[in-house]
């Protein structure tokens, strides 16, 4: 194309005729081909090259360009040709374009050096505006605001003017214009209501920008969308959706790809946890999907996106999600697949490392973000081999030196239960930010190693935060390491200054009340500064369960009832404190009282990885393909152990938190189902790897002390990584000294 521009050039300069009309009309349509298409070092050579003498209009044409395209280099090369030839730039309109390209291509110096050069009786509004545009958009707010200042004593600002000062306005200087506004009479016009709209709920004002909008007369579309964005972004979902509605019904604006992304985020954004609402806000997701679907909008991929986080912020099932990632096929771009590799992270990390292998098949180059998202799926799952993976692919590609990447990468090993390939991580990384450090402290507290968390901790060359201190913490609190969590909880505020926060007191009511300290506990409690969370109630009524402390669990179930309605934890642990102390009839109330309003309780369930598939198991092991299998060779793994001197731990298994619904499930709980089918199946079993599993709920002492002495028959590690924290079972040993 270059070659062939080239040469229309060279046609041109030898074909001067008589006709200067001629002449003029091959130059300008030439010229207008050239910068039409983004030809600009040729279009910057016909100028200099033809022989004609140029009007304004061919330079201004050109520096548009150069905005346009955000070439510096070519208009700066133009603009000093004019300076050469003809000695300055005289022309208004002239300078205006100037302006208008040294400000759109962030030579704001420039700019200003043009403006300040033209005679103060050439400048117009359009100078004005360009400079404070300029400015603005470079936000650089506080010379923008000088330039509109020293506007208004020369001219009258217009309503593009106005539009460019809003967008950049804290709702101190937007009040203020809002009041020039109203003098100058320009509150009717429809481009600066909607930056005063925009303004003001940017800035959190939503009852200004609403009156605002109740006034204006003539709405556009950009009114209804900036309105709806800013009910939004204050999660006041119903608002949005009923101005919609109301944009619909009486009104003959049509709502485009924007509106729908504010409406579907709209629905997504759960503050509030009830049912009911998330089944109200799923209905009108609903009804957006068909509205979608009768526009013809489905093939917009940002629209397919947003509904698809929608719903999975809604909690739609799996399926439905899988089926708007079919529907765009064809349209993904890196954004759409990162996005939907996202969705199913959590839910269906499998899932997700499918679509980023189809990703790669398919040619695209993840960025750092996809990489990030990949490795929060792989932690999600129970051995590490797919964080190795991936973590190959990091290494490959260059990503390395990422700190992002790095950090995920130390958080999913750590989750995965590879405390050695975290650590690997760490040591490697050249710039270890705060969140490297959390996240090493973190995870040698959750696999049992307060010592590693604390040296880790006085390794620190940057000064720790809110969220270090939560770590340690909670690694003492893994620990049983009463006085010196006690000493940290002090030391944060005399030492560092960081005043304790919910999670600081939620770690030492957890440190104190399960090491038996419980009116230490209440006291810390009654002292706090702040109105405590079901987090702490939480762990309060777990240590009056411990230590039989019935009426102070009375009132930490009751406190955490309120907080969390529908967290069946309050009333579990209160019923099974009844059928410790043999009020039955009391445990039976409460279980009613949970059925009656609907709150259920999770059922244990266990995980454990063989090949590339991921095995789950309910108690009794009920929906698994090889179950009557699994239980037989379960029973005889009992026989062995019991010669080992394991004994049942019966009575305390049920009453235990995490106990099965039925009594006769006391043998088959999830985990030891997953212990017994990995044991049979592995495929490392020759090298000594350790059996991992994951369960969901906390695990009882019946199988604590059965992963015990199943390590000991079996000369095999055992990892069990339940909702608290990690058990490593060796010979016998956990790593949690049996304080969990």
């Amino acid at each position: 194309m270059k070659l062939r521009q080239c040469s229309t050039i060279n046609y041109f300069c030898r074909s001067f005729t008589t006709s200067s009309a001629t002449v003029q009309l091959n130059f300008h349509e030439t010229f207008t081909s050239l910068l039409a298409n983004a030809h600009l070092d040729e279009a910057l050579t016909l100028i200099y090259t033809s022989n004609i003498p140029h009007t304004q209009q061919t330079y201004a044409n050109f520096f548009h360009a150069c905005a346009r395209h955000n070439s510096l280099h070519h208009g700066q090369s133009l603009h000093h040709h004019i300076i050469n030839t003809q000695n300055h730039i005289h022309n208004v309109y002239l300078s205006n374009h100037l302006i208008n390209m040294y400000a759109k291509c962030g030579s704001l110096d420039h700019a200003r050096k043009v403006f300040d050069e033209m005679p103060e009786r050439n400048r117009n509004v359009v100078s004005w505006t360009a400079l404070v545009s300029g400015y603005v958009q470079s936000e650089r707010r506080e010379e923008g605001f000088r330039v509109f200042y020293n506007m208004l004593a020369e001219c009258r600002p217009n309503e593009f003017v106005y539009a460019s000062v809003l967008s950049c306005c804290d709702y101190k200087f937007g009040r203020q214009v809002h009041s020039h506004v109203l003098k100058t009479c320009f509150v009717d016009y429809t481009y600066v209501a909607n930056a005063l709209i925009t303004m003001y709920a940017k800035n959190d004002y939503q009852n200004e920008a609403w009156m605002v909008f109740k006034y204006l007369k003539c709405r556009n579309l950009v009114t209804y969308n900036s309105m709806i964005a800013g009910f939004q972004s204050r999660g006041e979902w119903e608002e949005a959706i009923s101005l919609f509605s109301l944009m619909r019904q009486h009104s003959n604006v049509e709502f485009d790809c924007a509106t729908l992304l504010s409406i579907l985020s709209s629905c997504s954004t759960v503050k509030d946890h009830g049912s009911y609402m998330i089944n109200a806000r799923l209905k009108y997701c609903c009804q957006v999907h068909c509205l979608v679907l009768k526009t013809c909008l489905i093939s917009e991929i940002g629209v397919i996106t947003a509904l698809a986080k929608a719903y999975a912020d809604l909690g739609a099932q799996i399926s439905y999600l899988y089926n708007l990632f079919l529907e765009t096929e064809g349209r993904r771009d890196i954004i759409s697949w990162t996005a939907f590799i996202t969705f199913f992270s959590e839910r269906d990390p499998i899932k997700s490392l499918l679509m980023f292998s189809k990703l790669c098949q398919e040619g695209f180059a993840p960025d750092r973000h996809t990489y990030s998202i990949v490795i929060k799926a792989c932690s999600n799952l129970v051995t590490d081999k797919h964080t190795l993976a991936v973590h190959s692919q990091i290494l490959k590609y260059g990503f390395d030196d990422d700190s992002v990447l790095a950090n995920a990468l130390i958080h999913a090993y750590g989750r995965s239960g590879s405390v050695l390939e975290s650590k690997k991580v760490f040591d490697f990384m050249l710039a270890k930010d705060i969140v490297s450090w959390n996240s090493m402290i973190k995870i040698y507290g959750l696999h049992g190693q307060p010592k590693d968390a604390l040296t880790c901790f006085d390794q620190m060359d940057i000064p720790p935060d809110s969220t270090t201190f939560v770590a340690l913490l909670s690694a003492c609190s893994h620990a049983g390491m009463v006085e010196k969590g006690t000493e940290i909880f002090e030391t944060m505020s005399k030492t560092y200054g960081i005043v304790p926060q919910l999670d600081h007191y939620a770690c030492m009511v957890d440190i104190l009340g399960r090491s038996g300290r419980i009116l230490e506990a209440q006291k810390l409690i009654n002292e706090m500064p702040m109105e405590p969370d079901s987090v702490i109630w939480s762990a309060m009524l777990g240590a009056c369960r411990k230590h039989g402390e019935t009426k102070l669990a009375e009132l930490a179930s009751k406190k955490l009832q309120e907080l969390d309605p529908n967290n069946s934890l309050g009333y579990v642990q209160m019923s099974n404190i009844r059928c410790s102390n043999g009020t039955f009839s009391e445990a039976v109330d409460l279980r009613t009282q949970m059925n009656w309003l609907g709150v259920k309780k999770d059922p244990g369930l266990s995980w454990t990885e063989v090949g590339n598939t991921v095995h789950e198991f309910a108690a009794g092991g009920l929906h698994h393909p090889e179950r009557m299998t699994i239980v037989r060779d379960l029973d005889e793994l009992v026989k062995e152990l019991k010669g080992l001197g394991y004994v049942p731990e019966t009575n305390l298994a049920m009453r235990d938190l995490e106990e099965e619904d039925k009594n006769w499930e006391l043998s088959y709980h999830s985990e030891k189902l997953a212990f017994v089918f990995a044991s049979k199946h592995d495929e490392f079993k020759s090298c000594g790897r350790a059996i991992r599993i994951v369960k969901n709920i906390r695990i009882c002492v019946d199988c604590h002390n059965f992963m015990k002495f199943a390590s000991e028959l079996t000369g095999r590690e055992i990892m069990v990584r339940d909702s608290n924290r990690f058990h490593h079972f060796k010979r016998r040993v956990c790593s949690c000294n049996d304080y969990w």
